[in-house]
């Protein structure tokens, strides 16, 4: 029972007002530092090619800690800099996260390093210049997918008000999202495309990013567990998480 129970402290964070995972999820974010993350904007670099590649990669690399800090136990960014992106990188998952955000912010989730799961400030007012851009309707749609396809914006809008949390659960299988964002279903199984080439399928696997777009983000309780071969069939089959 001893040894048990020694096991289970090590699951814990190292923060006070930090979770520990739920059963079979492990810990993306130690809340003391940032490990296990570097800094990367992919639309900056996808272009370029060899030593220039290799200089901005550097670069977005340093340039990390400078807009990305801890505070708190939660990681926070300015609003500025590179994409929080993972060292590890992942397939068939379930994440779970939170986070809050400041007014006329957009942020958003990479999945295998494609964008993205959106996070809107809901209170933008809609402007018929931009039909495409639908901050209205909240977060959690799959922004760069094909306009009016399924699963390109919520089915719901589910946003918390400035100031509180926002909690995502967020099932990736194969090509197929599903997204949960304050307990209500957002996205319902929905392909998510391949934005870097439209024309070929996802990518197998990838990094997770997370974005900064214009305004401070906060970010806690960042849990990840890859699927299982059963819970990949079962959702190939029709079934849902």
């Amino acid at each position: 029972m001893k040894a048990r129970f020694s096991a289970l402290l090590l699951l814990l964070p190292v923060a006070a007002d930090a979770g520990a995972p739920p059963e079979g999820f492990s810990a993306l974010f130690n809340g003391h530092d940032l490990s296990g993350w570097h800094g990367l904007n992919p639309h900056s670099v996808v272009k370029l090619e060899g030593e220039k590649k290799q200089a901005a990669l550097q670069k977005q690399r340093e340039e990390f800690a400078i807009h990305w800090r801890v505070e708190n136990g939660e990681l926070v960014n300015d609003g500025n800099g590179p994409y929080a992106t993972t060292d590890r990188v992942f397939g068939d998952m379930e994440l779970r996260l939170e986070y809050r955000t400041v007014a006329k912010a957009d942020s958003g989730i990479y999945l295998r390093g494609t964008p993205q799961v959106q996070i809107w400030d809901k209170d933008q007012v809609f402007d018929p210049a931009k039909p495409d851009r639908k901050p209205h309707l909240g977060s959690g749609g799959l922004f760069n997918n094909t306009p009016n396809t399924p699963g390109r914006d919520p089915l719901v809008v589910a946003d918390k008000p400035f100031g509180e949390w926002n909690q995502f659960r967020i099932v990736q299988a194969g090509a197929r999202t599903w997204v949960w964002l304050n307990d209500q279903l957002v996205v319902d199984g929905a392909v998510m495309e391949n934005f870097w080439d439209r024309a070929q399928p996802l990518p197998a696997q990838g990094p997770i990013l997370l974005q900064t777009h214009g305004g401070e983000i906060r970010w806690r309780n960042l849990w990840v567990r890859e699927l299982s071969a059963p819970e990949v069939a079962k959702l190939a089959g029709g079934g849902r998480p």
